[in-house]
């Protein structure tokens, strides 16, 4: 072989790729890259765990910096991690005080945690691919459709460019309401703003999260700077939990009820039979009670009442200690979390057409019906099979956690079932339990609410290994019920 031959022509051309690019780098970006691809095609569940657990992780590394505490304050890794958890998840419980523990900068990451969250990952990706002009593919679409419970894959595309436009839209709108309110109240217009823009953000994800050390407690009175805060609020909070399928129905059709589709229909008809009970009951089971509401006007006590009805499902903000609300109070609150919002919303629990259909389903069977039916359509057995796993799973994560935290709290069940259902249904109000539990409590907590954010019938699907189909049937046989 000849020196010509034997000479390396690659390290001497310039243009050559291997020059251009380290082929060490190459290989890796191009495991990764299979490595998601790989999840992606097998399992859309999966990748959307993965990337939830890596920006809760990146948060909480986040917080757990010194520039993230208060000065004087130091952040053990449980609180970080919880903290980070709270605000992606969106569900507003606290280990410690948001204002007190918190500089400027933390607050800010918990805020930019709290929207994130309240999107979803995998949605704020998708956009990301729209605004650059990228169409989204039949996989993207799947990983989205997975994210968001969207039943056909051609709303995914209109679905992802209403959520940025109705999300910035309505956050600006309680903005300004809420900055008004502020300014009323007598704080200085950069406090008012910041604090507007925190509770726009936080209500309409309902998070929960407040920055000011004692609550919404202080606007707890008739002036006009209470229902410049508290109202709007409450019409964040709400809308927020009907979920972007339902909003983008709402801004195709309007109000006209015909033109809706059957997810609309259930959910708003739900979410308002919901409303009006908890309203209800509250008032009823606190009208008396001189710790939270039994001193106060009546006018204010009916106000408490839609209050907290519209914040028992996801909100998470509150106007009294749930602690000295009567044992009744708190099973109905536990109630209402669990069954929480709408589906593809920014609420969480096992969502209200879920109890919708299992309802309808119990009628059905009551008339001795043999398909479920609702506004004249029939609603798939596979989505009854759907509600019934997603209610038992839930109930199952539910029992589980509760009985670890008695463990590690010795805390009352009573108070501990409500924080467990809390955490799962990204809810936000606290009995106390969260604040007072060990390291362990807190990161059992904080697995809750991942699981209760991502959903129960995600996380099953992400850990299976593999789906079947029979290609044959065995003979029925039918159980004896009841």
């Amino acid at each position: 072989m000849s020196e010509l031959e034997e000479a390396d022509p690659v390290p001497d051309h310039p243009e050559h790729p291997a020059v251009t690019r380290d082929p060490f780098v190459t290989r890796v970006a191009r495991g990764v890259r299979d490595f998601v691809d790989g999840i992606a095609n097998s399992s859309p569940a999966r990748l959307a765990v993965i990337v939830f657990v890596i920006v809760d992780l990146a948060f909480a590394a986040l917080l757990w910096l010194p520039m993230s505490a208060a000065p004087g304050k130091q952040t053990s890794v449980a609180d970080a991690v919880f903290t980070a958890t709270s605000a992606v998840t969106v569900t507003g419980l606290t280990t410690v005080s948001t204002a007190d523990q918190w500089s400027l900068f933390g607050q800010v990451i918990i805020l930019v945690a709290i929207q994130i969250g309240g999107l979803g990952t995998l949605t704020m990706t998708s956009l990301l691919a729209l605004a650059i002009g990228r169409k989204l593919g039949l996989k993207s679409k799947l990983i989205t459709q997975e994210a968001l419970n969207i039943g056909r894959l051609g709303e995914v595309g209109s679905l992802l460019r209403i959520i940025v436009v109705t999300s910035i839209s309505i956050e600006a709108a309680l903005t300004v309401v809420l900055t008004l309110g502020f300014l009323v109240s007598g704080e200085p217009i950069h406090t008012a703003l910041w604090h507007g823009v925190f509770y726009g953000i936080s209500s309409f994800n309902n998070a929960g999260f407040t920055p000011h050390s004692d609550g919404l407690v202080p606007y707890d009175h008739t002036g006009l700077d209470s229902w410049l805060i508290l109202f709007p609020i409450c019409i964040g909070v709400f809308i927020g939990s009907l979920g972007f399928p339902v909003i983008l129905v709402l801004r195709e059709a309007g109000f006209r009820f015909t033109r809706w589709n059957l997810n609309a229909k259930l959910t708003l008809l739900t979410t308002g039979v919901l409303l009006v009970i908890g309203w209800l009951l509250f008032s009823s089971f606190e009208w008396d009670n001189q710790a939270t509401i039994g001193e106060k006007p009546v006018s204010e006590r009916i106000f408490h009442g839609f209050f907290a009805s519209v914040m028992m499902r996801s909100g998470g903000f509150n106007l009294v200690d749930m602690t000295d609300t009567s044992p009744v109070t708190l099973l109905l609150t536990d109630a209402l979390m669990f069954v929480g919002g709408g589906s593809a919303s920014t609420a969480g629990g096992i969502k209200v057409t879920t109890l919708a259909v299992v309802f309808l389903a119990i009628l059905a069977e009551a008339r001795g019906d043999k398909s479920v039916i609702a506004f004249f359509r029939t609603i798939p057995d596979s989505v009854l099979r759907i509600a019934i796993s997603v209610i038992m799973m839930g109930a199952t994560v539910v029992l589980t956690g509760s009985a670890i935290l008695v463990g590690l709290t010795g805390r009352p069940l009573d108070h501990v079932l409500f924080e467990v259902i809390s955490a799962y249904a990204t809810c936000g109000l606290s009995v106390g339990v969260s604040a007072d539990a060990t390291d362990a409590g807190k990161y059992v907590l904080a697995i809750i609410m991942l699981i209760g954010r991502i959903g129960t019938n995600t996380v099953a699907t992400a850990l299976a290994l593999r789906s079947r189909r029979r290609l044959y049937s065995y003979p029925e046989e039918r159980p004896i019920i009841g």
